[in-house]
């Protein structure tokens, strides 16, 4: 683990990462061995998880080239120097703020979106003119295999590498000194990666989960709410940091809303064999999920496959924020839904939880949504949708909290793997003298005065 970073500190300090002809070539180079590689990716990813190319395709690699074609298209934009004003005090001068790279960067990725996860990252690190290090979940493994096979062989090591292994070699990874340390996962892993990396005042990204909420207010489109919402939460089995957790759905309007939503699943026709669903990635964690299906508030679904690891849609109802299934994140195809009448009360007990990555509120009240979002604090989220804020690269995506800090995706991972140096730059034809000896009770006027003070 030394030796690969003290190789890539190395190439770093020849500044080479720092032309922007060069990010530009491995941006381009990046995705020609994503797209020469596609076949082997969808046959990789559904060996994991039996995901299908369609829902690969859609869910990964069309926001990975997304992610690519913004970062070619405004890298020379990103990377400028930006003029700011100069106050008075140091006039004639000239101020900017310019951005360079961190340096040698550790990228350790998530198996829900095995790519995903773990190459969008890798894009913005590129772009801000990085050296990075890879290392996914061990959990998709033929994935992590694959992945470590077409970036080591089409890339220096000292540039851009993936490393395989489990916690042990995470662990190594950790002991060492980074530039910058990204991660996206769980939020008891990333306690541990934060504090490793604080031994080295090592910046950290962390991206992780929590209980998203969905707000359903009585006066919704509740026939788009449910069609919106069912396709977020079922989408990769549930799999998913940002899928709406839990609802929250006005009583009057809950008997409605339950029976639509069973609708809808059966329209959908979630299996394996339609292309629209997957299996949980382990047995660990099909048992995990299992525990959390109280059988008597099963409202819809709970049947459980062990032979080939899924749990079919399952919707629970008269849930209280004491069950078992409210006291972690599901991140799985189980959705509770909780009535309220009051929804002064409901805010109240969002705020009562850890800080979520995502909020999603589903009302046609601009004086509703206005006091949800003012009130509840959450990463980031959507008004009468779920899950397709993340398609907006103008939108920075990151937690708050317990789901995380930092943020990426647009200009935004670009500044995350960015230090920003202010400058100020001053002529030597001029000079004011107040700051100089001899001090004096006029000199002292004129700074207060320049500074208004």
């Amino acid at each position: 683990m030394r030796q690969i970073i003290d190789r890539q500190r190395d190439f770093f300090n020849t500044h080479k990462t720092k032309d922007l002809n060069f990010r530009k070539d491995q941006l381009r180079k990046f995705e020609n061995v994503l797209r020469s590689n596609e076949n082997r990716i969808f046959d990789a990813v559904y060996a994991d998880f039996k995901k299908s190319s369609f829902e690969m395709a859609v869910t990964e690699l069309a926001l990975l080239y997304n992610h690519i074609k913004e970062a070619k298209k405004n890298l020379k934009n990103w990377a400028r120097s930006k003029p700011v004003s100069t106050n008075l005090l140091n006039f004639p001068a000239k101020s900017y703020i310019m951005p360079e790279p961190l340096g040698v960067c550790l990228i350790i990725g998530a198996w829900n979106y095995p790519f995903g996860l773990s190459l969008s990252p890798v894009v913005a690190a590129i772009a801000a003119g990085n050296t990075a290090i890879v290392k996914p979940s061990e959990l998709s493994q033929h994935t992590s295999k694959l992945m470590a096979s077409i970036i080591n062989e089409n890339f220096d090591p000292s540039y851009l590498t993936v490393v395989e292994g489990g916690v042990a070699e995470t662990t190594e990874l950790l002991e060492q000194r980074f530039d910058k340390i990204f991660f996206t996962g769980s939020t008891r892993v990333g306690k541990i990666v934060y504090q490793a990396a604080a031994k080295h005042l090592t910046p950290v990204t962390l991206e992780l989960g929590g209980k998203t909420p969905a707000i359903i207010t009585k006066d919704c489109n509740l026939k788009m709410t449910v069609k919106r919402l069912v396709w977020a939460k079922f989408l990769n089995a549930g799999q998913t940091c940002i899928a709406p957790d839990y609802v929250l759905i006005d009583r009057s309007i809950e008997d409605e809303f339950l029976q639509r939503v069973k609708k809808e699943i059966e329209k959908e026709q979630y299996s394996i064999e339609n292309d629209n669903y997957t299996q949980i990635i382990n047995q660990q964690h099909l048992e995990r999920i299992s525990k959390l299906i109280d059988p008597d508030k099963v409202c819809f679904g709970g049947k459980i496959d062990t032979s080939n690891n899924t749990i079919q849609p399952t919707v629970l109802q008269d849930v209280m924020f004491d069950d078992n299934v409210m006291k972690e994140e599901i991140f799985g195809p189980v959705l509770p839904v909780i009535s309220y009448s009051d929804l002064d009360q409901v805010i109240e007990k969002v705020n009562g939880l850890p800080k979520a990555l995502s909020c999603y509120v589903f009302t046609n009240s601009k004086r509703i949504k206005k006091k949800i979002l003012k009130k509840i604090s959450f990463g980031g989220g959507a008004v009468n949708d779920a899950v397709m804020q993340i398609t907006n690269q103008n939108i920075p995506f990151g937690g708050v909290g317990h789901s995380g800090f930092g943020s990426y995706h647009g200009e935004a991972g670009f500044k995350t793997f960015s230090h920003y140096k202010g400058i100020l730059e001053k002529p030597t034809w001029f000079e004011l003298p107040l700051k100089y000896f001899p001090r004096s009770s006029r000199k002292l006027f004129w700074i207060r005065r320049i500074m208004k003070l």
